[in-house]
């Protein structure tokens, strides 16, 4: 007999039907009720035994079991249906004493360090389901729009960002006396290389042929930061696309949000309503002063269905400067002079306070912006572009490209970047160079905000942090 998921037999349950399943114990009570999941569904399925001849000394929790039996309705409270257990096969036992997983409320930071294991709890396999569609809901948007599907390398000499974090790749002795300078014309591959840090260049090259592309991959950052919003390993959405302007930039990043948020709203409603519920408790705790305003649900629904606000930099500038918030010093950094940097608590205040919208910020100081980023005719600002959440702040950076050479070229000597090194996407500005867009998206950072999770590491099957590889 087959194997039957337990999410298929919520779905239609088959009563007074011979039934086969397979998972793991959640839950053993009185030696007659088996709570059994298989990672199908957040719902586990009761399994009662009746039948004394049976063999349940081995059964503990996180043992794995093959279960045969009939699909019944329950007249227990809990259930409307379960499952009379006819015959019991143990596939894996399991130390009742040292299995780590029991049946109570664990702390994020203890499943951390049992991140082989985490995925058997309620959360952490609602959140690595909501994880999986939303990386199919990517893929199929691109898809239905007629965009490519590229691999840009991992392995890279060019810093895409500039900022010269990055994991270095080599084969050479590390104990080479650097005093002496490191030859990497003797390395792999002849050069200094990297992980990359960002598809974007690449995908710009083939955008430039093949007209609207998109990469989603790993990327690497050698930053030692510890915030729970950053890892050293991460994944990017970077579409680039070809004849596009800001404006076009702009439609594509409000519709890929909407669509992908709308997919898993269809796609995972009890996981969400599950999530939904256990940050509704964890609030409840609070100051009601430090409660959100929405609940995950209702943060995922006022995105999807609110318009985005679209300001330039200096009008939201403005609004900073002149708020109560700035004014009675309740931001902690506070707003005063053209061209700082907006923290995420300014993009919420915007989003949640001022405008109640989603909101796209555009037209950046080019001081505070990348390289490859169109200058505009005022030449202090670059066609750049930050799409705000709630309770997140930005979720998307973007930028029309700069696809003049000569103004290119001035902005990398500016920046301190080695002009010989990109010499093939400057290239591009010499043959057929067209207006062109695009925009990275931290897939992590999009799962935390569809999820509720206040840390990367948790939304991430095995996070990768400073002084932290362990699985």
């Amino acid at each position: 007999m087959d194997l039957t998921k337990i999410k298929d037999i919520y779905a239609s349950p088959n009563y007074n039907s011979k039934i086969v399943v397979a998972g793991w114990v959640r839950a053993f009570r009185g030696n007659r009720f088996i709570e059994l999941n298989d990672g199908s569904t957040i719902q586990n399925i009761q399994c009662v035994i009746t039948d004394s001849n049976l063999d349940t000394k081995k059964i503990n929790v996180g043992s794995s079991l093959k279960i045969q039996g009939s699909l019944i309705q329950s007249i227990g409270k809990g259930q409307t249906f379960e499952i009379e257990v006819m015959d019991i096969e143990i596939l894996g036992e399991s130390d009742p004493d040292k299995y780590p997983i029991q049946p109570k409320k664990h702390s994020f930071e203890f499943l951390r360090e049992q991140a082989h294991l985490r995925i058997r709890t309620s959360t952490f396999s609602a959140v690595m389901r909501i994880r999986s569609k939303l990386a199919f809901g990517v893929h199929q948007f691109f898809n239905e729009k007629g965009f490519n599907y590229v691999h840009t390398p991992i392995i890279t000499s060019s810093d895409a960002e500039g900022a010269g974090e990055m994991f270095q790749v080599t084969t050479l002795n590390n104990n080479q006396n650097e005093k002496k300078g490191i030859d990497y014309s003797e390395d792999f591959f002849g050069k200094k290389t990297s992980l990359t840090v960002s598809g974007q260049l690449e995908a710009e090259t083939y955008a430039l042929g093949l007209g609207d592309v998109y990469t989603f991959g790993p990327t690497f950052r050698a930053e030692n930061s510890n915030t729970s919003r950053h890892a050293s390993e991460f994944w990017m959405i970077e579409p680039e696309m070809a004849f596009y302007d800001l404006n076009d930039n702009m439609d594509l990043a409000e519709s890929f949000l909407k669509y992908v948020l709308k997919y898993i709203i269809d796609s995972c409603k009890e996981d969400l309503k599950f999530l939904d519920e256990r940050l509704l408790k964890d609030q409840s705790q609070k100051p009601k002063n430090e409660r959100d305003e929405l609940s995950l649900i209702e943060k995922i629904n006022f995105t999807i269905d609110n318009k985005f606000t679209r300001i330039s930099y200096s009008d939201a500038f403005e609004i900073l400067k002149n708020s109560n918030y700035n004014k009675k010093k309740k931001f902690n950094y506070l707003i005063n002079e053209w061209g700082c940097d907006f923290q995420s608590e300014h993009e919420r205040f915007l989003v949640e306070k001022h405008f109640k919208s989603p909101v796209i910020i555009y037209d950046y100081p080019s001081k505070i912006k990348s390289f490859y980023m169109r200058l505009n005719d005022d030449d202090k600002t670059v066609r750049a572009m930050d799409v705000l959440f709630p309770g997140i702040g930005e979720i998307i950076g973007g930028s029309q490209r700069e696809e003049r050479l000569d103004i290119l070229k001035k902005r990398i000597n500016e920046m301190g970047i080695d002009e010989k090194e990109l010499w093939w996407y400057l290239d591009l500005r010499k043959y057929g160079t067209v207006p062109h867009s695009g925009f990275g998206l931290g897939f992590e950072r999009l799962i935390m905000f569809c999820t509720g999770m206040q840390n990367i590491r948790d939304v991430i099957p095995y996070p990768r942090t400073p002084k932290n590889a362990s699985f």
